[in-house]
C-alpha cells in the first residue's frame, strides 16, 4: 500500500524514491510488524485468556515441570499472523503474485492449526484434529498453492529441483514436482509444530529461518547477484525479502512475550503457518534443499518422532525417553532454558551451512 502510494506521489517528493528499494521497504516491514505486536499483544493475549478456560492441556506424560505451564493461553500465533500480514500489505508491491501465494498458504495452514487448537480447548486433549485430516488439508491448499508457483513461474525453471553446491544442476522432476512441492510445505509445517514444545523454542529458528530467505529471495530475485553466485534467478523473487523481514518482526514481538515464562503459546495457529510460509519461499526461490540444512534443527525434530515411533512398533522400546528430542533432554535432567537457547545455537549452525551453499558451487 505505502509502496503504490509513493509511486503516485514521489513526482511531487523525490525523497520517496527510496521506496522502490527493496532493503528499505524490508527494513519498514520488520519495525512495522515489531511496533504492531506491541500495540496489540497485551491486547490479545487478554482476549485469549478471557476466552479459553484453563489454557493449552498440558500432557500428562511430560516433562514434571510443564505442570506449572497449565492454564497459559494459547494461539498466540494469531499475533504473528495479524501483525505480519498487516506489516505485509502495507510494504510490499501488491502486484507481485507470489506474495498472495505465499499469503494464501499461511492464511489456509494458519486456519488447519486455528481447527486444531480449538479441538484441544473444546475437548481438553492435547492430540487435537486427526493426523489424517490436517495432512489432508495441508495438501489440498499446498497442491492448489504449488500448482500457481509453477504456473508464474519461468517455464524453463517451475518444474525443475536446483541442487546446492552443483552450477545450475537442474532436475526436472515433471509433474511429479507438484506432489514434491506439497511434501515440502506438509513437511516443513509439521517440523516446525513439532518443535514448539517449550517457550521460545520455535519462534526464534523461525526467525533465523526467515533471515536466511529473506536474504535468498533477494539474491535470487536479482539478476546480477544470481548470474555472480550460479544460482537461479527468478523474476519478481525478490519482494518475498519483505514478507521474510515482518515475519522477523511478528517472530521477535511475539517472543516479548513467549519468552521464558510464556505469557501465551504459539500454537499450531502459528506453528503450521509459519512453517508452510518458509516452505512456500523456499519453493519459489528454488531453494527447498537448502530449506532442509537451515531449518536442520526442525529435521532433527521431527526425525526423532519418526524414529521414536518405528522403533517402537518395530521392536517394542524407545530409543528416547520421550520425543520430539527436546523432551528428552528435560527428562535427562537439562533445564528447558538450556535446552532452548543450546538448540538455538544449534539452529543458527545449520543457518550457516545453509548460507554457505549460495558461495560454495
Amino acid at each position: 500500500m505505502l509502496f503504490h502510494l509513493s509511486d503516485l506521489l514521489v513526482k511531487y517528493y523525490s525523497f520517496l524514491n527510496v521506496f522502490k528499494y527493496i532493503t528499505f521497504r524490508s527494513g519498514g516491514a520488520m519495525v512495522t510488524a515489531l511496533l504492531l505486536s506491541f500495540i496489540f499483544g497485551d491486547r490479545v493475549i487478554r482476549l485469549l485468556t478471557s476466552i479459553q478456560v484453563g489454557g493449552q492441556p498440558i500432557r500428562a506424560d511430560g516433562p514434571a515441570s510443564h505442570l506449572s505451564k497449565a492454564g497459559t493461553p494459547t494461539m498466540g500465533g494469531i499475533l504473528i499472523l495479524l501483525t505480519m500480514i498487516i506489516s505485509v500489505l502495507l510494504w510490499v508491491d501488491l502486484r507481485n503474485p507470489y506474495v498472495w501465494i505465499v499469503m494464501l498458504i499461511t492464511l489456509s495452514y494458519g486456519m488447519i492449526g486455528f481447527c486444531d487448537d480449538f479441538s484441544k480447548l473444546r475437548y481438553r486433549n492435547h492430540k487435537g484434529i486427526s493426523g489424517r485430516t490436517k495432512l489432508f488439508w495441508e495438501f489440498v491448499f499446498g497442491l492448489l498453492s504449488v500448482s500457481l508457483i509453477v504456473h508464474y513461474s519461468d517455464p524453463l525453471l517451475s518444474m525443475k529441483l536446483t541442487v546446492p553446491f552443483f552450477k545450475h544442476t537442474l532436475i526436472n522432476l515433471h509433474y511429479f514436482y507438484l506432489i514434491f512441492g506439497c511434501f515440502v510445505l506438509a513437511g516443513t509445517s509439521n517440523a516446525v509444530n513439532l518443535t514448539d514444545g517449550l517457550d521460545g523454542l520455535a519462534i526464534v529458528p523461525i526467525m533465523i529461518v526467515a533471515a536466511c530467505f529473506g536474504l535468498i529471495s533477494y539474491l535470487v530475485g536479482h539478476a546480477s547477484f544470481a548470474h555472480y553466485l550460479h544460482i537461479e534467478y527468478v523474476a519478481h523473487s525478490g519482494e518475498l525479502s519483505i514478507f521474510c523481514a515482518a515475519l522477523i518482526g511478528s517472530g521477535l514481538g511475539f517472543l516479548w512475550y513467549n519468552a521464558p515464562p510464556a505469557q501465551v503459546f504459539m500454537g499450531d495457529v502459528g506453528s503450521l503457518a509459519l512453517g508452510g510460509t518458509i516452505a512456500a519461499i523456499s519453493i519459489i526461490t528454488k531453494h527447498e534443499i537448502v530449506l532442509a540444512i537451515t531449518g536442520g534443527l526442525f529435521v532433527i525434530e521431527a526425525l526423532s518422532v519418526m524414529l521414536q515411533v518405528f522403533h517402537y512398533k518395530l521392536l517394542g522400546r524407545r530409543i528416547f525417553r520421550m520425543a520430539p528430542i527436546h523432551h528428552h533432554f528435560e527428562k535427562l535432567g537439562w533445564p528447558e532454558t538450556k535446552v532452548v537457547i543450546r538448540f538455538w545455537i544449534i539452529a543458527i549452525i545449520f543457518a550457516l551451512l545453509g548460507l554457505a551453499t549460495l558461495k560454495l558451487r
